[in-house]
């Protein structure tokens, strides 16, 4: 999306000598006014006057810039450029700056409740590092509540409304991307589908994807998008109990695939021993139930209870 932005060609001077010119030579040409037609009040009064006008029309074109800051620049409704310099500057009384940061701001979105691919209910939430990019779309295109007059001529109030406004405007613009990205992705992985990816296991490539999610959705406002990442995620309190005895399950069937998968080796292995060293003759009905006891006892939860056989092998 094209910048609207530019720098700030206009005149804005050192303040500090502005500062000397408001505190020294202003007040010196009253007192000169006043010295030379002391009895010609017709001269010494409106010229004293309208000095004394210009002073104070002067002390409106001070401020202070700190570094990561700027101010939008209008003059009676146009815009007239961005200044980001920082500093102690003077500028036009009659311009109207905005004051705009651009400081990396951290948002903690609270976990919401959405429909995964497969229409499990999950809880989800993350954090957002987001700044202010074009100034001017900021400041122009995103709606602010109107704000009270500031007796003191400084615009703090207006400045920390249009701050609100974007931080709701970024709020409710990332909770859509995240309700779209977790309707994209399950949450586990499922049976007919092992390789696909994941909120519970999807990492990065979630992230990336949310974070580009929502640079799409910000950029009308000027705003973009450090860094999105996932804090929370866990399954709807209605279906959680359930899930997680389908986990258990899972994690059980595949402890007992481990359990099987060693015991049938040690089966083979006594059996070929056996053969090999030619301890004892089994015939294929003895080695079928040797087989059923080893797998019994090897595969068994609780230890087996041995039985001693005073006969022979073939009674």
């Amino acid at each position: 999306m094209e910048n609207k932005e530019y720098s700030f060609r206009g005149m804005c001077a050192n303040g500090f000598g502005l500062l000397a010119v408001q505190c020294i030579l202003i007040p010196a040409l009253i007192a000169v006014v006043n010295i030379l037609f002391l009895d010609v009040l017709v001269i010494t009064v409106p010229v004293s006057v309208i000095l004394g006008l210009l002073w104070c029309i002067l002390w409106g074109g001070f401020f202070v810039q700190q570094p990561n800051q700027s101010r939008v620049m209008i003059f009676f409704g146009e815009y007239r450029g961005t200044f980001h310099k920082t500093g102690f500057y003077w500028c036009n009384p009659f311009m109207s700056r905005k004051k705009m940061s651009l400081r990396i701001r951290n948002m903690d979105i609270e976990p919401i409740k959405v429909n995964d691919k497969i229409g499990n209910p999950v809880l989800i939430g993350m954090v957002l590092v987001w700044k202010v990019k074009d100034t001017y779309r900021a400041v122009f295109d995103v709606d602010t509540p109107d704000t009270p007059v500031v007796v003191s001529g400084t615009n703090a109030t207006e400045h920390s409304s249009r701050r609100s406004a974007l931080e709701e405007f970024v709020r409710i613009q990332s909770d859509a991307a995240l309700r779209e990205v977790t309707g994209q992705f399950a949450y586990d992985e499922t049976d007919n589908a092992a390789e696909e990816i994941t909120l519970r296991g999807g990492g990065d490539e979630i992230n990336d994807l949310l974070e580009h999610k929502i640079n799409e959705r910000l950029a009308m406002a000027g705003i973009e998008v450090v860094e999105a990442r996932l804090n929370y995620l866990a399954y709807a309190p209605e279906i959680a109990a359930v899930m997680l005895r389908r986990q258990q399950a899972s994690a059980i069937i595949a402890a007992r695939e481990k359990i099987v998968e060693g015991a049938v080796s040690m089966v083979k292995m006594a059996l070929d021993q056996l053969s090999e060293e030619q301890i004892v003759e089994l015939d294929e009905e003895r080695k079928a139930a040797m087989v059923s006891n080893l797998l019994v006892v090897l595969c068994a939860d609780e230890p087996a209870q041995p039985v001693l056989n005073t006969g022979t092998l073939y009674q």
